[in-house]
């Protein structure tokens, strides 16, 4: 999911909220039941759910195993928290940087017209 979420980030979760296009997910993999996913719902499908992962170059996602059924989706994302980094130097202006960065909402209305463009990009 990168850029958008990188390794170590952690995210508040709704279980059993409804996704909507552009909700970042956590949906069960369709092919390894006990695979829990993060992923973009893209649209509803009549099958379910199309899934993406913000990266393009990485088809992990539906582009490889298709729709997932909407009991699949079990969790919506809604805030990003990125922990602080052990290797940033302790300068007031690092920390100043970590704390606009740190913690992000995930839904729809945050970054509305740039998730748009990218999404219609592909």
């Amino acid at each position: 999911m990168l850029p958008t979420l990188r390794p170590g980030d952690r995210l508040l979760l709704r279980w059993g909220a409804p996704a909507r296009p552009g909700d970042v997910v956590v949906a069960r993999h369709p092919w390894q039941p006990g695979l829990l996913i993060v992923k973009r719902a893209v649209e509803r499908r009549p099958d379910g759910w199309w899934l993406l992962g913000d990266n393009p170059r990485i088809t992990d996602d539906s582009r490889a195993f298709g729709a997932v059924p909407p009991a699949g989706v079990v969790a919506r994302a809604v805030l990003r928290w990125r922990p602080p980094s052990r290797t940033q130097p302790s300068r007031l202006r690092s920390a100043l940087e970590w704390v606009g960065s740190a913690v992000r909402r995930t839904g729809p209305s945050a970054g509305r017209l740039a998730r748009s463009r990218r999404l219609r990009a592909r």
